[in-house]
């Protein structure tokens, strides 16, 4: 089956392979310091940071780790939220010939010791109240190699505090780690030796736990990280003249690749908010007026839920994509009722370093008109995708089968752990778990994750299509379908529905307008009203919490 057809879809004249400007996320960086220095990189609140100035200061950083004994193909971890000293750190540990290993903000001691001692880091560089409340015990407890412990603050390269998230933040004087900016004021003017890594070098480690559960550090290279950089400024026409709202989390691959890899590329300015507060980062679009931005469904909802947002609000995000979870139609049509913006769909996944599909910008993504799914897109540059069936052969066309993957933002590999790659990407093509079709023409259909089927009395049931139907109520905002036990049917349809502000809708109501609107196996025996539906950091919606509460 070929994933080619796609190319009548994206435009006449334009190329079907990306050939890089680039192969080294350092040799991204230096050619963009070289060809426009001033050019502001990081918008920070009021706060403002130039490449000619992230260049010194990472120049600084790098330096400084050196002197403390960091050497070439030593880790550094990244404990922080979306602050400017994540992405000095960032390429810090590039210039110190390192590898940086992203960690979330949210992770408590159990993981973020075993993250530091599965990776082996040596330097850990984190917010000054995460080592406080966490770090720090982590560190002393001796279960890690980390010897170098360097905190940066919150209110760090701004000066006007945003009460909403910065009331009761202070930068504390912490005796038993080095200070991020003080650091680099010591060593400023001081360079590194210069390094050149190879493309097929990690550049950092993201954590996925997959299936399995397990945590499992992907490979993410520096030929990876800077393809697929360039495939985000291709396949979406962007420009240094655009302005990047940088909503994802940086910890997280959309954030690496679709922000800091394109902000870093562009060159083009990176606005950023520490962390994601609807109130706070519509004023961030307000003062800055982004151009661009990739970031989960659950975002835009967010902001188009805001009370005082208006259409004029989001005026100048002419360029807006969603990766991290399917976008039910009903869902994308409200939010461009409400806002203006057109979402376009993206897929990819952690051990794809961000796309692997996209809508092609300016296009509008099909709906499946018998499972009214809304396509996730085409295969993105020199990428082709396979779906395989139970046996691992391809399907035929419009048949259900799993994601296979293969292309050069592909890792290759997980961290020592050479029995999951085997399994997870045998012979480079990576098995990806998702399961979905592709259509005659050649657009891809996300269905769901494999492991979220139910199957109730033998009949198939994929959450997603009762969520999208759910979407379709006027009264829901959010919707999470699970499996629960059934001592009839083995297993049968539970949903977990919030409501938009200022609706109302009764479990019961809920459940005859799916009946209506579905086969009698696959619409929800019970309907749960909740406030809000647990979420990863990055926005998806978590269903295993869903299922243990059921």
């Amino acid at each position: 089956m070929s994933a080619k057809p796609w190319l009548a879809h994206y435009g006449e004249g334009r190329p079907a392979e990306l050939t890089p400007d680039h192969e080294t996320m350092l040799d991204l960086f230096n050619a963009s310091v070289a060809r426009a220095p001033s050019t502001e990189v990081i918008r920070y609140f009021d706060g403002v940071l130039t490449l000619a100035e992230l260049d010194r200061a990472s120049d600084a950083l790098a330096s400084a780790l050196l002197d403390r004994g960091f050497a070439a193909g030593d880790r550094i971890a990244l404990y922080l939220q979306n602050n400017p000293a994540f992405v000095i750190g960032l390429v810090a540990a590039w210039k110190a010939g390192g590898i940086a290993v992203a960690i979330n903000p949210m992770n408590k001691h159990r993981e973020l010791t075993y993250l530091l001692a599965d990776s082996g880091a040596s330097a850990l560089l984190c917010l000054d109240d995460l080592y406080a409340d966490v770090g720090r015990a982590v560190v002393a407890s001796g279960g890690t190699d980390v010897r170098i412990v360097i905190t940066a603050s919150a209110l760090d390269r701004q000066h006007r505090i945003d009460p909403r998230l910065f009331a009761h933040v202070t930068k504390p004087v912490i005796e038993d780690a080095s200070d991020l900016e003080t650091l680099i004021e010591q060593y400023d003017g001081r360079t590194p030796p210069p390094v050149a890594p190879s493309p097929d070098d990690v550049a950092i480690l993201t954590y996925t736990s997959g299936t399995t559960g397990v945590p499992k550090g992907a490979l993410n290279t520096h030929r990876n990280l800077a393809f697929n950089a360039q495939t985000y400024r291709d396949w979406m026409a962007l420009t240094p003249d655009d302005r990047i709202l940088g909503v994802a989390p940086l910890f997280h691959i959309t954030g690496l690749v679709g922000h800091v890899g394109v902000a870093l590329l562009l060159p083009a300015p990176l606005i950023l908010a520490h962390r994601f507060h609807p109130g706070v980062v519509l004023d961030a679009i307000r003062e800055h007026r982004p151009t661009f931005t990739v970031a989960a469904i659950t975002v835009f909802i967010s902001l188009a839920d805001q009370p005082d947002a208006t259409a004029d609000d989001f005026a100048s995000l002419t360029i807006a994509y969603s990766g991290g979870a399917p976008i039910a139609p009903a869902v994308r049509n409200r939010i461009a009722a409400a806002t203006g913006l057109n979402i376009h769909n993206i897929y990819g996944l952690t051990e794809t370093n961000s796309p692997s599909h996209g809508v092609p910008y300016g296009a509008s993504a099909p709906v499946d008109p018998t499972s009214g799914a809304l396509s996730i897109g085409v295969p993105v540059f020199n990428t082709d995708v396979r779906v395989l069936g139970e046996d691992g052969e391809e399907v035929p066309v419009g048949e259900v089968g799993e994601f296979a993957i293969r292309g050069p933002q592909v890792v290759p590999g997980y961290w020592n752990k050479p029995d999951a790659t085997a399994e997870s990407i045998p012979g480079g093509e990576l098995r990806t778990g998702d399961v979905g079709f592709m259509d005659s023409d050649g657009w891809f259909y996300l269905v769901d994750r494999k492991k979220d089927m139910i199957n109730a009395a033998g009949y198939k049931v994929w959450p997603r299509e009762v969520e999208d139907v759910l979407y379709t109520h006027p009264a829901v905002r959010e919707a999470a379908v699970v499996g629960v036990p059934d001592e009839y049917r083995g297993e049968t349809v539970k949903a977990f529905v919030s409501l938009r502000p200022g609706s109302s809708a009764t479990p019961e109501e809920l459940v005859e307008y799916c009946r209506a609107n579905m086969a009698a196996y696959k619409y929800p025996r019970t309907v749960e009203l909740v406030d809000d539906l647990p979420k990863t950091t990055t926005g998806k919606i978590l269903r295993r919490e869903l299922r243990s509460s059921r």
